[in-house]
């Protein structure tokens, strides 16, 4: 449906282009994933709350007959439309190669085990399989999540310290293993 109103360059696609590439979770109820909806003070009816203006698959506000409602399921509840999913919280990690002393800092979702973020870590050094990931002395768990294997988020002290949470970032250190293996 999204699909053949783009081919037209509907109107109401206009509010969802606007904010294409950004989070929209603020347009939905999140106990219902439902449109957020308020009372109209003119009719003091429920409405869809819509403060970009009507988009697709929201009836008008009064009684339309141009508005077709035979559309099937709503495009925020078809499954093919949903492209991601929030993370929780994100955060700044420093992962430092102790053999080239080189150091990246990445931004990793809080529930992202540390598989994940060698993934992320590969375009980095492609090699990254080859070295032995630790922090604090420890070896790291790969199937755990930074949490999981201790690794403390302080950004809430941080901001509770009126500190900037990039000054000090936990460190991941890695250490190669000579394992001769190829890219």
């Amino acid at each position: 449906m999204l699909k053949s109103i783009w081919q037209f360059g509907d109107v109401l696609l206009k509010p969802i282009i606007d904010v294409a590439g950004l989070d929209i979770s603020h347009w939905f109820d999140p106990k219902t994933h439902n449109i957020r909806q308020y009372i109209d003070p003119v009719t003091h009816c429920l409405l869809p709350y819509t403060p970009t203006g009507r988009f697709v698959h929201i009836a008008p506000s009064y009684p339309s007959s141009n508005f077709a409602n035979d559309f099937g399921i709503p495009w925020w509840r078809d499954d093919k439309y949903k492209i991601g999913v929030l993370s929780k919280k994100v955060r700044l990690i420093r992962i430092l190669n102790v053999l080239t002393l080189q150091d990246q800092i990445i931004e990793v979702c809080m529930e992202e085990n540390m598989h994940e973020i060698l993934n992320r870590y590969l375009r980095h050094n492609s090699h990254a399989n080859s070295y032995t990931w630790k922090y604090d002395g420890r070896v790291l768990d790969m199937e755990k999540t930074l949490d999981g294997n201790g690794i403390v988020d302080d950004d809430m002290d941080f901001e509770r310290l009126k500190m900037r949470d990039d000054t000090y970032l936990q460190s991941i250190i890695l250490y190669y293993n000579d394992d001769l293996t190829e890219d």
